[in-house]
C-alpha cells in the first residue's frame, strides 16, 4: 500500500473534492473522465494505482456541466471499475449524495427499488466500502454487503446556525414531515431548543399539502430540517403554516440541495428567511441568490477518509466538541405527545 490514499473523483463535483485533497495535504489523482463521441462514459486511469488506498469522490446527480444524473452514476462505475482491474488495494465509494435514494421500497405494484439496484451496482463494480452524507433512509446501509459510513452534515449545519444566533429559546427546530423526527431531534438537542412537527400528505409525487402543525411555533424563529430540498414546494407551503401559526421568521436547512425544476424560484418567492444548504451537490451561491448559503462539509469527508486510511473510528468524529465542526449536544428537547389519528398516519 502506499503511505498517502489516493482521491479521485468524476464531473459532477470536482471543487469538493479538489477542497477535500487540500485539506487532507494531497493531490487528486490523475484520470480523465470524458465521453466519446456516441455519449457513452470515456474512464481512463492515468496513474500507477496497484496496491493503492484509492477513495472515488461522485455525487450522484446533476453537474453544472449538463451532466445527467445517470452520467454521473456511470462515470462512478466505471471509475471503480478501472481501479479494481488496475489492482488497487481498496477502493472507497465516497458518494455525498446518494442519488435515486427516494425510491428505498415499494408504494405500489410493478415499481422498481432503485437505492438497492444502485447499491448493487456500486458493489458489483469493485467497491470495498461507501463513504456518503445523510442517506434519505437510514435502512439503505442494509442494501450494502460492505461497510457504509453514513456521515451527518448536522455538525457544519449547526455550526452555522449558532453563528447567526439561532439556538437556545429563540427557535423552534421543526421537521417538515413525521419521517424526519429523529434528524429534527438530533437538531434540536444541539441548539439546545424545543421540536414542532408538520403533518403533511402527498396526492401526488413532488406534491404535498400541510394537514397539521404539532409543537408551539408562536413568536419563534422556525428553523425547518431536513435531508434534501427537491422541488422546493414542501418548504414553501411549511414556511406559510408556520408564519400563520405565528412564527417571526422561517428558516430551512437540509444537507443536499437538489433544486430540482423551478424550486430555485419557488423558494426565493417564499417567505422563507434563508436556505442553508452544503456542496454536496455543487451550486454557485451567487448564481441561486441572496436568500440561499452554502456551506462546505469538505473537512468532515476529509476526516473520515483519514480515519478510514488510519483504521480509526469514523463515529469519534459526532463526539467531539466544535474543533472537529461538532456543536456539544444539549439537554433533549421536550418530547411531543403525537394525537393518535396522526401518529398512526404518519
Amino acid at each position: 500500500m502506499t503511505q498517502k490514499p489516493l482521491l479521485f473523483t468524476g464531473n459532477s463535483n470536482p471543487d469538493l473534492a479538489r477542497e477535500i485533497a487540500q485539506r487532507m495535504d494531497t493531490r487528486l489523482g490523475s484520470a480523465l473522465a470524458d465521453k466519446f463521441r456516441n455519449d457513452e462514459c470515456r474512464i481512463e486511469i492515468k496513474e500507477n494505482v496497484r496496491g493503492a488506498e484509492v477513495f472515488v469522490l461522485q455525487s450522484i446527480c446533476r453537474a453544472p456541466n449538463n451532466q445527467t444524473v445517470n452520467d454521473s452514476l456511470m462515470e462512478l462505475l466505471l471509475m471503480i471499475d478501472a481501479l479494481s482491474r488496475a489492482s488497487a488495494y481498496r477502493i472507497s465509494a465516497v458518494v455525498p449524495y446518494y442519488g435515486y435514494a427516494k425510491q428505498d421500497k415499494k408504494t405500489k405494484g410493478r415499481e422498481p427499488i432503485s437505492a438497492k439496484l444502485v447499491a448493487n451496482l456500486i458493489e458489483k463494480a469493485g467497491a470495498k466500502r461507501v463513504v456518503t452524507l445523510d442517506l434519505h433512509a437510514a435502512q439503505i446501509q442494509g442494501f450494502f454487503d460492505l461497510p457504509v459510513d453514513n456521515l451527518e452534515a448536522a455538525p457544519t449545519l449547526c455550526s452555522y446556525l449558532k453563528s447567526q444566533g439561532l439556538e437556545g429559546n429563540r427557535i423552534v427546530v421543526v421537521s417538515p414531515d413525521a419521517g424526519g423526527v429523529a434528524r429534527a431531534e438530533k437538531f434540536a438537542k444541539r441548539l439546545r431548543s424545543t421540536l414542532a412537527i408538520v403533518f403533511k400528505r402527498r396526492p401526488e409525487p413532488d406534491v404535498s399539502e400541510v394537514t397539521e402543525i404539532v409543537g408551539d411555533v408562536d413568536g419563534r424563529v422556525a428553523v425547518v430540517v431536513d435531508d434534501m430540498i427537491s422541488t422546493g414546494g414542501t418548504l414553501a407551503k411549511a414556511a406559510e403554516a408556520l408564519i400563520k401559526r405565528g412564527a417571526t421568521k422561517v428558516y430551512t436547512c437540509a444537507t443536499h440541495g437538489i433544486f430540482a425544476g423551478d424550486a430555485v424560484r419557488v423558494l426565493s418567492e417564499s417567505p422563507i428567511e434563508k436556505i442553508i444548504v452544503t456542496n454536496t451537490i455543487p451550486h454557485v451561491e451567487s448564481e441561486l441568490g441572496p436568500k440561499f448559503k452554502v456551506l462546505s462539509i469538505a473537512q468532515i469527508l476529509a476526516d473520515a477518509i483519514k480515519r478510514i486510511t488510519a483504521n480509526r473510528s469514523v463515529s469519534e468524529l459526532f463526539s467531539k466538541e466544535d474543533d472537529g465542526g461538532q456543536d456539544t449536544p444539549g439537554p433533549d428537547p421536550p418530547r411531543i405527545e403525537l394525537p393518535e389519528v396522526l401518529t398512526h398516519a404518519s
